[in-house]
C-alpha cells in the first residue's frame, strides 16, 4: 500500500522551497512553490510564491524602469503595495544571500543599471508584488498539518525561470513515487 501522507523529514530554512499539498484551497497558495528567503523559528519566516503571476508590466509599476522581457509574480498576500526582487548577482549592495546563486533585495538602482546596459540579464532577476509571511511558529504548525513539504534539492536557474508554469509538478515528481502520484490528483477532489 502506498503512503499518501504529504510530509517529509526536512526542516525549513533560508533557501529551501515549500511545496503546497495538492488540495490546498487558497487563492495565493493552491499548488504553490514558495522560496523561503528567511526562516527564524522564534521570529517568523518570509518568502515568495514562484508560480503565481500577474498581468502587469514592470513599466506600469515603476517609472523609468528599463524595458525588459519578464513576468511579474504575486509573491504572496502580505504588503502587496510594494515591489520586491530576488536576483543572481552577488555584488549588488545590501543584498541578502538566500542560497548559493540566489540573493534577495539590495540596491534597486544597481539592478536598473544592470538592466539598462544588459537587458538579457532579466533572466537572472525575479520581481514580486507582495510576499508570503509566517509569524513565530505558524510555518511549523502548517508543516505539521501537512500543508507543505520542504525541498532542498533544486538549481537556481529553476527559480529564475518565469516560463516554467509546471514548477510545482516538476519539483514534486522529483521527491519520489508517492509524491509523483500526487501530481495527478485533481486540485478539487470533487472533480474526480
Amino acid at each position: 500500500m502506498i503512503d499518501f501522507s504529504f510530509e517529509n523529514s526536512l526542516k525549513p530554512h533560508r533557501g529551501s522551497l515549500l511545496i503546497a499539498e495538492p488540495f490546498l484551497n487558497d487563492s495565493y497558495f493552491a499548488r504553490a512553490v514558495v522560496l523561503l528567503c528567511d526562516h527564524a523559528p522564534k521570529e517568523g519566516s518570509f518568502g515568495f510564491v514562484l508560480n503565481n503571476f500577474v498581468d502587469l508590466n514592470l513599466n506600469e509599476l515603476v517609472d523609468d524602469f528599463p524595458v525588459v522581457k519578464t513576468k511579474v509574480s504575486l509573491g504572496g498576500p502580505v504588503d502587496t503595495s510594494n515591489l520586491f526582487f530576488i536576483h543572481g548577482f552577488e555584488d549588488i549592495a545590501e543584498s541578502l544571500c538566500v542560497a548559493p546563486g540566489i540573493y534577495f533585495g539590495g540596491d534597486f538602482e544597481m539592478i536598473k543599471d544592470i538592466l539598462n546596459t544588459t537587458p538579457e540579464n532579466a533572466e537572472n532577476i525575479r520581481f514580486f508584488i507582495g510576499y508570503s509571511g509566517w509569524s513565530e511558529g505558524q510555518l511549523k504548525e502548517e508543516i505539521d498539518e501537512k500543508s507543505w513539504i520542504v525541498v532542498d534539492d533544486y538549481i537556481p536557474s529553476l527559480i529564475f525561470n518565469t516560463d516554467n508554469t509546471s514548477i510545482w509538478k516538476r519539483i514534486l515528481e522529483k521527491q519520489g513515487a508517492k509524491f509523483r502520484i500526487m501530481t495527478y490528483f485533481p486540485q478539487n477532489p470533487s472533480d474526480n
